[in-house]
């Protein structure tokens, strides 16, 4: 039997997916290979990476104004490649709002004038700054946010509006909720929490952004170059890339972002009400700022916490421990979790609060 795995990366993801691409490690496309094997200049597998940009396209509604390419290095790599590709005037603005956030400004320091504009560390990332009374800085390259904060469960309810491109790591929540890709200069996301294993990272970057980066930027991380080769400049991450177009097929044959969306906010209001109206457990994100992706919560005791998550594991629920930072639990229910993986969680959850209470 599978585990409900609530990793928060590398993730879960949807049995049809698995079993689709088990069947294609022996034989891909009538090739005579596996999907592991083929070269990337293959045009079977050439075919992969179009359909999985025009699925891309087709979902998040993105104009041909937009590069959409798929690239190596994990979004973490991203953090260099910002700056590197749109920092002309060594200026940029960040707000902090969680460890990976921090993690970009500490990057874009490296580069120029990079400014933290407002965070939200004072209450230990529980909340998001009020996007209207952030002071951004005239003369900016960019502004960076990160969408979703997987450590600390919090996500934007509302985006900020900039006169510099807005660039945002969307990570943890890409294609869980409808955006308009049109407010952002650049959008980028490891796929390892929401769409394909670890390996390949999606770049929705505005052309007109991308045709100077700086001299210092090496090739691979020129998103221009990226965009012309079509993804193929060197051998990309082929298996992660393959994966997600499998993804990508299922979730417009779902119904697409605005169905998946409906599901996300069912199955995080039947966990958030659950831990709202027990004595038991505590979420301390505000709940404006909750997000539907991951959700931290703890027992009255770093004791019963630990020995939740052994309990836990069990039963076939399986990654829930909360990351170093804030201990506890976490629960992340990405668009490959189930209803059923949720509600199991819940009932758990009673049984561990009536036995331990």
């Amino acid at each position: 039997m599978r585990a409900f795995n609530f990793a928060a990366g590398p993730s879960t993801l949807p049995l049809e997916v698995l079993q689709e691409a088990q069947r294609d490690l022996l034989d891909f496309s009538g090739t005579g290979m596996s999907i592991t094997e083929i070269s990337h200049r293959n045009k079977a597998f050439s075919a992969v990476v179009e359909e999985g940009e025009s699925l891309l396209r087709g979902l998040l509604n993105i104009s041909d104004d937009y590069a959409v390419i798929f690239v190596q290095g994990g979004a973490s790599t991203q953090f260099a490649a910002v700056p590197l590709n749109l920092m002309h005037h060594r200026k940029a603005d960040y707000v902090v709002t969680g460890n990976f956030a921090k993690k970009a400004f500490e990057e874009g320091s490296i580069y120029g004038d990079a400014a933290c504009v407002a965070s939200s560390g004072d209450k230990t990332f529980t909340y998001i700054p009020d996007v209207k009374k952030i002071p951004f800085r005239k003369g900016t390259d960019y502004v960076h946010i990160c969408s979703n904060n997987t450590i600390f469960g919090t996500r934007y309810a509302e985006f900020p509006e900039t006169e510099a491109p807005l660039v945002a790591d969307m990570s943890s929540e890409i294609l869980s909720r409808e955006i308009d890709v049109s407010k952002f200069g650049v959008i980028y996301a490891g796929a390892q929490k929401n769409l394909a294993p670890a390996g390949v990272t999606i770049v929705i970057a505005k052309r007109s952004l991308i045709g100077d980066p700086l001299e210092i930027c090496p090739t691979m991380l020129k998103w221009k170059v990226q965009d012309k080769d079509k993804s193929l400049y060197n051998t990309p991450p082929c298996f992660p890339i393959y994966v997600a177009t499998l993804v990508l097929r299922r979730l417009k044959a779902l119904g697409g972002i605005k169905v998946m969306n409906e599901i996300n906010e069912y199955k995080a209001g039947l966990l958030y009400d659950f831990i709202d109206n027990s004595p038991f457990y505590t979420n301390g994100v505000e709940k404006k700022y909750r997000s539907i992706m991951n959700v931290p919560f703890v027992t009255p005791s770093a004791e019963l916490d630990d020995a939740f998550v052994k309990s836990a594991a069990k039963e076939g629920l399986v990654s829930l421990k909360g990351h170093r930072l804030v201990g506890g639990m976490r629960a992340s229910i990405y668009n490959a979790m189930p209803v059923e993986g949720v509600k199991a969680l819940i009932e758990f959850m009673k049984k561990f609060e009536k036995e331990n209470a």
